[in-house]
């Protein structure tokens, strides 16, 4: 295995899945190197800026290989921070992959390698088929920690429709994320240690109506970030930019929205699209931004049954190519369906990476945590999808 390693460890301690977490709100880049005593050789990834690019093992290259390291429960891994200069085959967004290769796990569909093999059928991972998405954050900074605070199992730490502009990062522990909708209690993801807790909206506005209720899952330690800091931070740069960040909040709820919408089998969903242009289509390598002057712009995702709208976007909202985040949207896994009446303007994508860059760590990750959120939550949207449609056929 290489050496000079920026970090290393191993594979019981973290799995492939979180892994690739850690390495995406890090927004690393270089090789990924993974042994097992049951391989005759290693495993590689290679990732681009915290997003897999292409990948080995043994004969098989690219998604494949991708998919089968997530069988490596046992064993080391070591990263090369390095320049990284194959080429890149694998599209799909971080977190897609993560849950796709866990779910495959899950389902018996990649070997499993590794003397606890039996084990691992009643360990946890990071996301089983058919539960609840699991997402992690970065090693904290605590210095921007102003104060702690911990709760029981089953404790509500936030309840939908109450107000609330502080923001939480999750120092120990797990919680659920859930919405109420007339067919009962809608429950989307849970984060764990790392993880952010309130809307960055917040920040911008000063007040923030609770969208979604949170519930302790096992005791669960808080730490309260510092609001006034980050405000001011956020103060400092553009209009443009703090626009940005309130699309990019908007996003998430609407793709909530659609998700609970879905759930009650709003059947209505679908339609929201049809016969509109499409201006990006999904998996096209589009590198420009655009902005929306008037009109509107629909996010929607193509999968088998159709297209899925999971985002609404108004006037002042971005949409296409944002090369320092992951949306898990467009352009390679959700298109951009035009109204008739939009007008748009293309935006130089350099200028907000300038403002971003100036951000500070903590900030960077909630919003990096914020994209991670938006993609679990439109691929969640499209699995209700699905289900829906599964059930009305039967």
């Amino acid at each position: 295995m290489a050496g000079n390693a920026a970090f290393a460890g191993n594979l019981r301690f973290l799995n492939l899945g979180e892994l690739m977490q850690l390495l995406g709100t890090t927004d690393c880049t270089g090789t990924l190197f993974i042994s097992s005593d049951y391989a005759s050789q290693p495993g590689v990834i290679y990732v681009e800026k915290g997003n897999p690019i292409n990948a080995a093992n043994g004969a098989k290259t690219g998604l494949d290989a991708l998919f089968s390291l997530f069988g490596w429960i046992e064993g080391q891994f070591e990263f090369i921070q390095e320049d990284v200069t194959c080429e890149k085959v694998i599209t799909q967004s971080r977190m897609e992959i993560i849950l796709d290769g866990l779910r495959l796990l899950d389902e018996g569909k990649v070997e499993v390698l590794g003397s606890a093999a039996a084990e691992s059928e009643t360990e946890p991972t990071a996301v089983k088929s058919g539960s609840i998405p699991m997402i992690r954050g970065p090693l904290v900074d605590y210095s921007y920690v102003v104060d702690e605070e911990g709760f029981y199992d089953g404790d509500e730490i936030v309840q939908e429709g109450n107000h609330g502009n502080w923001i939480w990062v999750i120092l120990e522990g797990v919680v659920e994320i859930s919405r109420q909708t007339p067919k009962g209690t809608l429950k989307i993801l849970r984060i764990g240690e790392g993880a952010f807790l309130g809307s960055v909206n917040a920040l911008l506005k000063g007040d923030n109506v609770r969208s979604a209720t949170v519930t302790a899952i096992g005791n669960v330690q808080l730490g309260m970030l510092d609001s006034q800091l980050m405000t001011s931070e956020l103060a400092n740069l553009s209009v443009d930019y703090r626009e940005f960040v309130r699309g990019l909040d908007e996003r998430l709820k609407q793709a909530t929205d659609m998700a609970v919408d879905i759930y009650a089998e709003d059947n209505k969903i679908a339609k929201l699209v049809k016969g509109m242009k499409i201006l990006i289509k999904q998996g096209k390598d589009e590198k420009r931004l655009f902005r929306v002057r008037s009109g509107q712009a629909y996010i929607a995702r193509e999968i088998d049954a159709g297209a899925v709208p999971v985002a609404c976007l108004q006037k002042g909202d971005y949409f296409g190519h944002i090369p320092f985040l992951d949306l898990g949207q467009e352009p390679f896994s959700a298109s951009v369906y035009a109204s008739p009446d939009l007008k748009l303007s293309s935006e130089d994508p350099s200028e907000l990476r300038r403002e971003h860059d100036k951000l500070s760590s903590t900030l960077k990750n909630i919003l990096a945590h914020l994209s991670t959120s938006i993609s679990v939550t439109t691929l969640t949207t499209c699995q209700f999808y699905k289900k829906m449609l599964a059930a009305n056929s039967k």
